[in-house]
């Protein structure tokens, strides 16, 4: 058995990107772990800004993938 590492893709603000985000992944068939989506005082139907927003996590062996997917350009780093 493999471990997987898991390596931050990106963040939102609220449930209805974070939404969308996960489903273009789920097309591209690459998993992610979400970290930070709470329902909230209205419910998990609530769509709005999100305390502390969502964090989206894919495999590092598919993070270029995930990043063509959702079309994320790579950070500069230098």
């Amino acid at each position: 058995m493999t471990e997987t590492s898991w390596v931050r893709l990106s963040e939102y603000s609220t449930g209805f990107e974070a939404d969308v985000a996960r489903a273009a992944l789920a097309v591209a068939e690459i998993p992610v772990l979400v970290q930070g989506e709470q329902p909230g005082i209205f419910g998990a139907g609530f769509q709005g800004m999100q305390p502390g927003g969502i964090t989206l996590y894919v495999p590092a062996t598919a993070l270029d993938r995930a990043r063509v997917a959702l079309g994320i350009e790579e950070e500069d780093h230098s």
